[in-house]
């Protein structure tokens, strides 16, 4: 544990995949084509506090919707890529933009798509429903699944190992 949290102190970003990580994989599609997700109230809260404290949030999904630039609006997240079926240009893009070198970005995913990224981040989480690979590719396995605590889980985490989750508590009553 004291690796993980060595590594969760280094880390300035952490990037999120969609499908499966901040939601649980399900797509809901209406008689008229459109898609509707599901997202955690708690995960949410967990990503503007980890932002309030200092550390910026990427996403990086394989699908295109309106409604993950709507919410990833509503959090504050201006660091967003949809429909990249490689996520490797766009995750060299946002480290480049950043200056910011793999050993300070922590990325959560949960699928196979998201093991090339994986293999070259400080902090590779994988969530608890994850595919078994990606799981064993994983610095960090959460206990909570995919859409159900996960993205929550890994931002407490940062916090607490950058000493700023009391500091954030306090703000919160």
């Amino acid at each position: 544990m004291q690796d993980i949290l060595e590594r969760a102190a280094r880390t300035r970003l952490v990037i999120f995949d969609v499908d499966g990580v901040l939601t649980d994989g399900s797509l809901y599609l209406g008689d008229d084509g459109q898609e509707y997700k599901a997202f955690n109230s708690r995960d949410g809260h967990g990503m503007v506090m980890l932002q309030e404290s200092g550390v910026q949030i990427g996403i990086i999904t394989g699908r295109t919707s309106q409604v993950v630039s709507l919410r990833m609006k509503s959090l504050g997240v201006e660091h967003l890529f949809q429909g990249c079926r490689d996520k490797l240009p766009a995750y060299e893009a946002l480290k480049r933009d950043l200056s910011l070198d793999d050993e300070a970005i922590a990325y959560v995913g949960d699928d196979l798509m998201d093991l090339p990224i994986m293999r070259r981040v400080g902090l590779a989480v994988a969530v608890a429903d994850a595919h078994h690979l990606v799981r064993s590719h994983a610095h960090l396995c959460t206990q909570a699944r995919g859409g159900r605590g996960a993205a929550r889980e890994v931002c407490e985490l940062i916090m607490e190992a950058q000493g700023t989750w009391e500091r954030i508590l306090a703000g919160a009553g």
